[in-house]
């Protein structure tokens, strides 16, 4: 569930996706948007047998997860959303954040299903993150635990959308990546991505970066890298707090495979705490794509 589409999937018990359905987000209207994930269900529910529904929602989600406390991309303030849907669906709803509900789908079902404790990292739009500790996802006292993108890196840094000055997000999401290499475009080093841009800077977007880096590109394998460099930083602190073992990451911006993970990586091992006398965990590329969300919402719903 997000500010632009709703992607729905029918999940096993095994984490296979039997069906999908995806529909337009109404996201300025509440109501709409609840009317829309009802018909998005009834769509998945004509054509299999449901038990339960999950939903992956973008925002502060209550302990008990149900109220959506806020949610940036969706005109939700204190919503229930859990009890709305149950009323439209009747059947039992469970709200997650949609962080928490890839990193569930990761650890249940993907890359990190080997381990019991793990941090994953979704590096799109912004970034964040999810956590599971003895097995089982950490929530936090109120429901708000594992946002990550908004861990201070640089005090006095750039202004994120939090209110906040210096928060990670600001310097290793898709839109940093997108607002550095904007404002870098008027440079020698940038001309051929810019010339890839069809001379306009602000045609530049991550997709385009990301593919000019993989096609060799100097300069955009240097912001991408850049991007890795403080994602690698971020995770080597989060590591001295949670020592997990292992972390993955994800979103769009991992599209970029090695190109962001040995930065990454690197990055990591020189600033991790008691290098050198600790074992180092394995950074790993998510595997279930943008169904993880999906699949670990579905999953959360079963239990």
């Amino acid at each position: 569930m997000g500010g632009t589409k709703i992607a729905g999937a029918v999940v096993d018990s095994h984490g296979r996706v039997l069906d999908e359905h995806r529909v337009v987000s109404p996201a300025t209207d509440a109501e709409a948007v609840e009317d829309a994930i009802a018909e998005l269900v009834a769509e998945l529910g004509s054509r299999h047998e449901l038990t339960g529904v999950g939903i992956g929602a973008a925002g502060y989600v209550d302990s008990g997860r149900k109220v959506v406390m806020f949610a940036p991309n969706v005109a939700w303030r204190d919503e229930d959303l859990g009890t709305e849907i149950q009323k439209r669906v009747g059947l039992p709803v469970v709200v997650e954040n949609d962080a928490n509900a890839a990193a569930w789908g990761e650890f249940t079902f993907g890359a990190a299903f080997d381990v019991d404790d793990m941090l994953m990292v979704t590096v799109g739009t912004g970034v964040g993150g999810g956590i599971v500790i003895d097995g089982e996802l950490y929530r936090g006292g109120f429901g708000a635990a594992a946002e990550i993108g908004h861990l201070r890196v640089v005090p006095g840094g750039r202004l994120c959308g939090c209110g906040n000055r210096g928060c990670i997000e600001q310097y290793a999401s898709g839109s940093a990546l997108v607002k550095v290499t904007r404002g870098l475009a008027s440079t020698p080093e940038a001309a051929a991505l810019l010339e890839r841009a069809g001379g306009d800077a602000a045609a530049i977007n991550g997709p385009l970066i990301t593919a000019a880096a993989a096609d060799g590109d100097p300069f955009a394998i240097e912001r991408v890298a850049e991007v890795g460099r403080w994602l690698g930083e971020a995770i080597a602190s989060l590591t001295a707090v949670l020592d997990p073992g292992a972390v993955v990451v994800g979103g769009g911006v991992s599209e970029a495979g090695d190109l962001l993970l040995d930065p990454v990586r690197e990055a990591f091992e020189g600033e991790l705490t008691g290098r050198g006398h600790r074992p180092v965990l394995e950074i790993r590329a998510a595997s279930l794509g943008n169904r993880a969300g999906v699949i670990g919402a579905a999953d959360l719903a079963r239990r």
